[in-house]
């Protein structure tokens, strides 16, 4: 993510710093506030289980949407033109997949006490193999996605201030305030900053919309340009950019909806009610963020045209430095923008955080290391360990060397090689245990040596590549040899709707 503002300076210096101090400030309060509450697991992860339709609306908004959403997706528009319509379906398959399975996963997670996604596929297969690979290649994912986050954080600050505070600079500060924030009220500030930076960011991004539409010109004078100068930027997707468009939205469906923190997610909501209140509101948000961002690329085309490919990765930041030099307002407003930018990267980041260390803490440390740990030795098992990660991680993005930026590259490729185990484990009874741990590590292997080898045979990427083999040995494996009766009447006794009297028992 690359931001270059001629216009932030000690402006962006003085929004960062306010964006700083209110993320401490709520990390403050939730810890003020529930401090006379015992810190469990379910506290400190999950909030106590309590979030309501708003704030577990904006902690989806702030998962689904950070903010690389705003600043790479309109130079992308830019590049291909109404090609990259794409990018709102992509976010309607994410909500499509959750509504799939996350009503039901709710209800087991309330009767079960589930805590993190790999609580799900240990209870509903018992297999320390399938589980532990599953805990690896989300831990996997979940550091991919910090790193991320952590280089895009710097580059956002030192775009904003332009280049006043350093990019390393811009890291460490706002990743100390991060941790601190997360470390003082767990999930509960991670929701409460989540709130406030999703109204930051569509602020910002509704503003931007409407100046590029006042100051820029409007979609008939990009079709214009288009026509005039790059016809096929008005037309449809054909061939191999067909295949591209189907296979993003099945790796983007499923890989997004099936992220760790999404998860957790869905067990912090209060009731069913309050979750499928929430997946409403979200219906809404591909059209006006996904959307929104689309148009501002569209724009982009006669604002500025014939921009190399390396200069349409600046689109948004010259858009900015267009409309802050119109007036007052919109200079104030795009500073605020690019504040918004990076207090929504950071609160992509503080979630996935929260889940590494609970996937440590509960699924690693609580269950195979150290099983009669009492609870607040798991959570601070998890905290040092999640800031540990947050080190290595740190020292990776402060000069990332070409070979590991390779070895990180995977990230849905890995994750979603876990569909199968969380998403069939929660209807189908037949499903065979050691069907589920082979195909999801024949998947993996698949996915990452095509990765590497840079192979994408039909135009089909490596991670569908791995998920169709894992499918085949998972479901080809469970129709051949069935689970065993002790696995079917565990299943009966989990998944059964309504849960029967055994089911009831059942741990």
């Amino acid at each position: 993510m690359n931001m270059e503002l001629a216009f932030g300076g000690w402006s962006g210096i003085l929004v960062l710093g306010l964006y700083g101090g209110l993320m401490l400030a709520v990390g403050l309060f939730a810890f003020l506030r529930h401090r006379g509450v015992r810190e469990s697991l379910d506290e400190y992860y999950l909030g106590g289980r309590g979030l309501g339709a708003m704030v577990l609306f904006f902690t989806f908004f702030a998962t689904q949407y950070s903010g690389n959403t705003v600043v790479g997706y309109p130079p992308t528009a830019y590049r291909l033109g109404y090609q990259y319509l794409v990018s709102v379906p992509f976010f309607i398959m994410i909500i499509m997949v959750y509504l799939f399975f996350a009503p039901r996963l709710y209800s087991l997670g309330r009767r079960f006490s589930l805590l993190t996604p790999v609580d799900w596929i240990d209870l509903r297969f018992r297999s320390k193999r399938v589980s532990v690979l599953a805990a690896i290649l989300m831990l996997y994912g979940l550091g991919n996605y910090l790193l991320e986050q952590f280089v895009a954080i710097g580059q956002g600050v030192s775009g904003l201030t332009g280049g006043t505070i350093p990019y390393q600079v811009g890291v460490i500060f706002f990743i100390v305030i991060m941790v601190a924030y997360s470390w003082l009220g767990g999930m509960r500030s991670v929701a409460y900053t989540d709130t406030i930076q999703g109204l930051a960011l569509l602020f910002g991004v509704f503003t931007l919309l409407i100046g590029s539409l006042i100051y820029l010109g409007g979609l008939p004078s990009a079709a214009a340009t288009m026509a005039a100068n790059a016809p096929q930027k008005l037309g449809a997707p054909t061939g191999t950019a067909l295949t591209t468009w189907f296979c993003l939205l099945v790796l983007v469906g499923i890989g997004a909806a099936i992220y760790p923190h999404a998860f957790q997610r869905i067990f912090s909501a209060r009731s069913e009610r309050t979750l499928k209140r929430s997946f409403i509101r979200m219906a809404y948000m591909p059209f006006l963020t996904a959307g929104v961002v689309f148009m501002v690329g569209i724009i982009g085309i006669s604002a500025f045209p014939d921009l190399t490919t390396a200069q349409s990765e600046q689109l948004v930041g010259m858009l900015a430095n267009a409309l802050a030099n119109q007036n007052a307002f919109f200079y104030w407003a795009m500073v605020l923008l690019f504040g918004g930018v990076i207090a929504a990267i950071v609160s992509t980041a503080d979630s996935v955080l929260l889940t590494f260390s609970s996937i440590i803490s509960h699924d690693l440390y609580g269950r195979y290391v150290a099983p009669d740990a009492s609870e607040y030795r798991k959570i601070l098992v998890g905290k040092l360990v999640g800031v540990a990660a947050v080190v290595v991680l740190v020292l990776i993005a402060w000069y990332p060397p070409g070979t590991l930026y390779q070895i990180f590259v995977l990230k849905f490729e890995v994750l979603i090689q876990t569909a199968p185990a969380l998403i069939l484990g929660l209807y189908w009874r037949r499903l065979n245990t050691q069907a589920v741990f082979v195909g999801m590590l024949a998947g993996t292997i698949l996915a990452a040596a095509f990765t590497f080898a840079g192979y994408r045979p039909l135009g089909v990427f490596s991670g569908l590549w791995g998920l169709s083999l894992n499918l085949l040995l998972c479901v080809g494996g469970s129709l051949l040899f069935g689970a065993s009766p002790a696995q079917r009447e565990r299943a009966e006794e989990i998944i059964a709707f309504p849960p029967s009297a055994a089911a009831a028992r059942a741990v």
